[in-house]
């Protein structure tokens, strides 16, 4: 039996596909390389070019690979985008996802697992946030995967196919060997950009709000680093592979930093003084989102990665690496 990793060519992904070959799964991945790139994927593994919206295609890979488990990462995943180009987001992360699942249903699918965001929880206070709080997504982008989430629970109750639901907080890093990592064109993460900049990759950088009501001002966020993050998934995949019920948990830390904390961790460990604009806030920001993480620390999963200083180091080696590629085209 194999699992079939959608958007594995991606960031999130391609550390999945790695966790799992590591693993000596069987790895079938699905990828159209609109943001992806095929030198990410790991050679042991099997590459199909295509859209998870691709019915025919998909259940051609479920049936002559034997599919038993999908890990759906493909989808789009920038806030502010989202409210500018909302058909984009409900077409890429929540029709396309909804054709994937039907797919998954007339293949015989056993487990489905989905790759959500904290973003559905919206606007929170500064204390740490857990599954069942009110759900209430002021983006695009959050809705969309809010309403992944509700597809796959109805289908679960109508088919025989167990999921899970992983909300990620802020992603980061790259991996301990430096065998993947963020790589896409015009990426918006805080600290891929920062280290961008330390490197002189950018002129400067921005903030965006310094007026909320954190303690210095700026948004407050939960940094898991990526490998951390795809363990949390190999857990959950084990959980339903032992029968256990469909679930909802969060990824991250459980524990916050602010944007200032973040760049000033990466000036410390770059040891470069960069330029730093401010600028006003930007929609659908809220002031801070951290995770509560008792359910999956409950289920056996423990972080080997969570300390800042090692994120921001993985991400500055991952960068330095991306500059010196020879055969890559320009990222920026």
């Amino acid at each position: 039996m194999s699992v079939l990793v959608t958007g594995g060519a991606g960031y999130i992904g391609s550390h999945m596909v790695l966790a799992l070959a590591d693993a000596g799964e069987d790895v079938v991945v699905i990828d159209n390389l609109t943001t992806g790139f095929e030198w990410l994927i790991d050679n042991r593994v099997t590459f199909v070019s295509g859209d998870v919206s691709d019915s025919a295609l998909v259940g051609r890979i479920i049936a002559e690979h034997g599919i038993e488990a999908v890990i759906h990462f493909a989808g789009s995943i920038v806030v502010p985008e989202s409210v500018e180009n909302p058909l984009k987001y409900y077409k890429n992360n929540t029709a396309n996802s909804r054709d994937l699942i039907e797919a998954c249903v007339a293949g015989g699918v056993k487990h489905f697992i989905f790759s959500s965001t904290a973003a559905v929880y919206g606007m929170v206070g500064l204390e740490p946030v857990a599954e069942d709080a009110v759900l209430n997504p002021v983006s695009p982008y959050g809705r969309s995967k809010l309403m992944t989430e509700w597809m796959l629970a109805d289908v679960a109750a109508a088919h025989p196919m167990t999921y899970g639901v992983l909300r990620y907080f802020n992603v980061a890093g790259a991996d301990p060997h430096l065998r993947s990592g963020q790589s896409a064109a015009g990426a918006t993460h805080l600290i891929k950009v920062a280290v961008q900049t330390a490197l002189g990759l950018r002129d400067k950088m921005s903030v965006f709000g310094e007026d909320y009501p954190t303690p210095d001002g700026t948004c407050v966020r939960d940094y898991i680093h990526v490998s951390d993050l795809v363990s949390a998934h190999a857990v959950l995949l084990d959980h339903l592979r032992k029968g256990g019920e469909s679930t909802t948990m969060n990824c991250g830390y459980g524990r916050g930093f602010s944007v200032d904390q973040v760049i000033d961790t990466v000036k410390s460990v770059t040891g470069v003084d960069f330029t730093v604009e401010r600028g006003p806030r930007r929609p659908g920001d809220p002031a801070s989102i951290v995770a509560s993480a008792n359910r999956i620390r409950s289920m056996g999963w423990t972080p080997a990665h969570d300390d800042l200083n090692e994120i921001v180091d993985l991400a500055y080696r991952w960068e330095q690496y991306l500059n010196t590629r020879n055969d890559r085209p320009s990222i920026y």
